[in-house]
């Protein structure tokens, strides 16, 4: 799936935001019956999630215990469910319904980029004084990625870092410790491959995949704060320590360390080559505990799979790993138009994050909490040796990062994504990839000005 131009897509913005104010009054007065706050009529608002699949059977448990609250809540009220691919929701069907002004009330959404975009359009409903309200402005580890101009545009569902996945019956099997260095790494990849293994389990077939890898190797070796500067013109995809660690990942393709025909396995494959024993390591975001922790996805690898950071590339350097709580719910402008869907906005959010669903969240699918919540307090809400590896790791971290796709627009993630297929394909390397993705970068901060 790729991106529509981001200037295309502006202007598709742009168009819609003269039409959206009459859009939202046309709806809120079909939907509200008499109109009143106080009103019994029926009325109905869409959930857009992305919940979708046998991995987030728990994600979605827990968002229909919410609704079954907030319906009760709410007299009259109905809440639809509409389930879509979370690329989907994000690159093609959210985007489009925004370039018509006619987004679902709540939607799964991006923080940064996205909603910053969609705000600045007058999209997306400012939720500051609804924060104020409820009493819960101050208790989310960081929203920073859903403000923008000081207002608050959505809110996280959860936390997440990547790091690897490895079977932890083979590494014990073969005397293998968890490296402490990318070369050690290395190592332990050379010994699985000897052995006619897989080193890494991968799926390149969506190329924010594969990127996982690519982000946190170019942020070891270029810096954590390297990305941030893209979008200003104070660095560049071209800096010889971005390109050292984009050819790191080359250099992995090329030693043969992932399957072959990696460019056609879509994200469950990847799962499944570590479940199935074809391969011993896998970077993934935390999210992924989920699947290894669930008999009827993992079957006899629940309780052999461990995590841990990837290593730095020297000894006693700092761990540097991409963290983030960048994917949430945001709301459509036209609910202020409506009291009644604005009751059932309020309502929402006021189920959703309480510190038992973020609790609930991590215990029942590995979600790292989105507010704030001590180290013990996780650590008592799950035993299991899986999410103990996560919550070591967590604690380890000396330097995070956002995940490039959140700093960087959208021009830019879809020459890089393009880019690291080609080179994962063989049609470019990574000195030639970054440089069309630099022009990209250019392009795209000259359309800005």
């Amino acid at each position: 799936m790729k991106r529509k131009g981001l200037a295309l897509w502006m202007s598709l913005l742009l168009v819609s935001s003269t039409l959206l104010s009459a859009c939202g009054d046309k709806g809120s007065g079909n939907a509200s019956g008499t109109g009143g706050a106080d009103s019994n009529e029926p009325f109905e608002i869409t959930i857009r999630h992305t919940q979708v699949g046998e991995s987030k059977k728990f994600r979605l448990a827990l968002l229909n215990d919410v609704v079954s609250k907030t319906e009760a809540a709410v007299p009259g009220l109905k809440i639809k469910l509409d389930a879509v691919d979370s690329e989907v929701n994000r690159k093609e069907k959210l985007r489009g319904e925004m370039a018509a002004g006619k987004p679902p009330e709540v939607f799964d959404v991006f923080g940064s980029p996205d909603a910053g975009v969609y705000a600045k359009e007058g999209l997306m409903l400012d939720l500051t004084p609804i924060l104020e309200e409820l009493g819960i402005k101050d208790k989310f580890t960081t929203l920073d990625p859903f403000t923008h101009d000081g207002k608050i545009y959505g809110l996280p569902i959860g936390g997440s870092i990547e790091g690897i996945f490895y079977n932890k019956d083979y590494f014990a099997q073969k005397g293998l410790s968890v490296p402490q260095t990318l070369a050690e790494l290395e190592q332990i990849a050379e010994t699985i491959k000897a052995d006619g293994k897989i080193p890494f389990a991968q799926s390149s077939k969506d190329a924010w995949i594969p990127l996982m890898t690519t982000n946190n190797l170019w942020s070891y070796y270029a810096g954590a704060e390297v990305t941030y500067g893209f979008k200003t013109g104070e660095t560049k995809w071209t800096d010889p320590k971005v390109v050292e660690g984009v050819k790191k990942h080359q250099e992995w393709v090329e030693k043969g360390y992932f399957k072959k025909g990696e460019l056609g396995f879509e994200y469950a494959d990847m799962r499944n080559q570590i479940i199935s024993g074809e391969a011993m390591m896998m970077m993934d975001g935390s999210w992924a505990n989920s699947v290894f922790r669930d008999a009827a996805q993992a079957g006899d690898m629940v309780g052999k799979i461990g995590y841990f950071n990837l290593p730095p590339v020297n000894v006693g350097d700092p761990i540097v790993v991409m963290q983030d709580a960048n994917n949430g719910y945001g709301f459509s402008a036209a609910v202020n138009n409506d009291p009644r869907k604005l009751q059932a906005v309020k309502e929402f959010i006021k189920n959703m994050w309480t510190d038992e669903m973020q609790l609930r969240g991590l215990k029942e699918d590995g979600v790292l909490p989105a507010m704030k919540m001590d180290l013990d307090t996780m650590n008592s809400t799950s035993d299991d040796p899986l999410m103990q590896d996560i919550f070591k790791a967590v604690s380890e971290i000396d330097k995070s990062f956002p995940a490039f796709d959140a700093l960087v627009q959208a021009d830019v993630n879809t020459a890089l994504s393009m880019g690291i297929q080609q080179v994962i394909g063989g049609e470019l390397d990574a000195q030639k990839m970054l440089e069309n993705v630099q022009a990209a970068q250019e392009a795209a901060n000259a359309a800005e000005e």
